[in-house]
């Protein structure tokens, strides 16, 4: 049993849990804040711009951390190859989803500015929170073992 598991197991916080707290709470913090300037400058289409950019960010990367959570004991070459493939699924999917909500919504339901603009302060929000929360754990990566 690592102590990973044994943290689980007794009620704690795991390494994982620590990297998608550290990095959702200010993410969802400011995506709050982002829908409701949004909401005052942009009006209704703003909201729901702000609104959809934080779903899809907050979305596109607790997906991320998924992955890493369910790949963590696998050989380092079969994450990297999970994690790339995962990757580009996100984008190739997040491609389509925005194809799709231009095409099918009008500028006066989905601001695309508030859109852009939550999207890029959520994602270096993310970004932030994690990149802290990681250096905050203090914990050294295995070395595969040589053969």
């Amino acid at each position: 049993m690592s102590p990973e598991e044994a943290k689980s197991g007794s009620g704690e916080v795991t390494n994982d849990q620590t990297l998608w707290r550290g990095a959702v709470i200010p993410a969802t913090s400011v995506a709050l804040l982002a829908v409701v300037a949004a909401s005052f400058f942009r009006g209704k289409a703003g909201f729901w711009g702000a609104l959809l950019a934080g779903f899809t960010v907050i979305l596109f990367f607790s997906v991320h951390l998924l992955v890493s959570k369910v790949t963590k004991e696998l050989d380092p070459m079969a994450t990297m190859a999970l994690a790339m493939f995962s990757y580009f699924a996100k984008v190739i999917l997040m491609g389509a989803f925005l194809l799709i909500v231009t095409k099918t919504t009008s500028t006066a339901t989905i601001d695309r500015p508030s859109f852009g603009i939550s999207a890029l302060t959520i994602t270096a929000v993310w970004l932030f929170g994690e990149i802290r929360a990681f250096l905050r754990l203090k914990f050294q990566l295995p070395l595969p073992p040589v053969k």
